[in-house]
C-alpha cells in the first residue's frame, strides 16, 4: 500500500451564506501527480488554500502526511492550532502561487534562502549553497544576484518555486503557477514542476495547462460549484469523460 500525502474528507468551506466547497473527498498517494481542472470561481484554489490552512475550513478533516492540518481534535470536537503550530505543520508543505511574492529588495539567492536561515535555523553557509543548487535546478544559476525586477515573470516564477522548495517540503501545491504569464514563458515553469513530478515530488496543481495535465497528472479531478464532477487518469478524464458538465468544460478550453 503506497502512503498516503494528502487525505481530504468531506471538506467543507464557506463564506457567510455562499459554500464554495460542498463536501470535497480526496486523496493523494506520496509521489503522485494531481491536477485539479474546472471554470473560474469552481473552488479549486479554496481547496488547496485549505490544504495548509491558509484558509480555515468549516467542515470535513484534512490529513496531510498523516497529521490533522490546522486543529486538535479532542474527542468528535475541532479546536485550531495557535498561528505558531500551524507555522510548523506549512514547513512540510510548499506553496506556489499565481503571482510570484518575492521580496523585491532582495536578490534571486536571498529569496531563496530566507526561510532556511530564518524559519528552519540552517546556517548561511548551508543555505547559500542550497540555494545555488536550486537556483541551478530551474535553470537560473547565472541570476542569482539579480534581483525580481531584472528578471522576467517566468524566471521570478522559477525562483518562487526555488524557495518553496527551499524548505524540503513532502508535498508541493501549485495555484495555477503559469496563469500570470506571458505564453512564451509557460514552456520553461512547465518543464521545472516537470522535472520534479520526474523526481517524485508528491504535486498538487490547480491548472488551466491541459498538455500539462495529460502529461504529469496521475489523476485529474474535474470540479465545478464546489464540487468534485469527475475524477480518474487524464485519459478517463480529459479524453472519454463521462459527465456532460466535464464535456462542456472541456469543449471550450481543448
Amino acid at each position: 500500500m503506497a502512503k498516503l500525502m494528502v487525505d481530504a474528507r468531506s471538506v467543507r468551506k464557506s463564506y457567510g451564506s455562499n459554500e464554495v466547497l460542498e463536501g470535497i473527498t480526496l486523496s493523494v498517494e506520496q509521489g503522485e501527480v494531481l491536477c485539479i481542472i474546472g471554470p473560474s470561481g469552481s473552488g479549486k484554489s479554496t481547496f488547496l488554500r485549505c490544504l495548509n490552512h491558509l484558509e480555515s475550513i468549516n467542515g470535513g478533516r484534512i490529513y496531510v502526511n498523516d497529521e490533522l492540518m490546522g486543529y486538535r481534535q479532542t474527542g468528535k470536537v475541532l479546536h485550531e492550532m495557535k498561528p505558531k503550530e500551524i507555522a510548523r505543520q506549512r514547513q512540510a508543505i510548499g506553496m506556489v502561487f499565481q503571482r510570484f511574492n518575492l521580496f523585491p529588495h532582495m536578490t534571486a539567492l536571498q529569496n531563496v534562502i530566507e526561510a532556511p536561515i530564518g524559519v528552519a535555523g540552517v546556517s548561511p553557509e548551508d543555505a547559500k549553497k542550497l540555494g545555488f543548487e536550486l537556483l541551478a535546478q530551474v535553470g537560473l544559476a547565472d541570476k542569482a544576484e539579480h534581483y525580481p525586477a531584472q528578471l522576467s515573470g517566468g524566471q521570478q516564477q522559477r525562483v518562487a518555486i526555488a524557495r518553496a522548495l527551499a524548505m524540503k517540503p513532502k508535498l508541493m501545491l501549485f495555484d495555477e503557477p503559469t496563469s500570470a504569464l506571458d505564453p512564451e514563458l509557460v514552456g520553461d515553469v512547465l518543464d521545472v514542476m516537470k522535472g520534479l513530478a520526474k523526481a517524485g515530488m508528491t504535486m498538487i496543481v490547480v491548472t488551466h495547462e491541459m498538455g500539462f495535465a495529460r502529461e504529469v497528472a496521475d489523476k485529474v479531478v474535474f470540479i465545478d460549484k464546489g464540487q468534485i464532477v469527475e475524477m480518474g487518469t487524464p485519459k478517463q478524464v480529459l479524453d472519454k469523460p463521462q459527465e456532460a458538465r466535464t464535456k462542456a468544460f472541456l469543449n471550450k478550453v481543448l
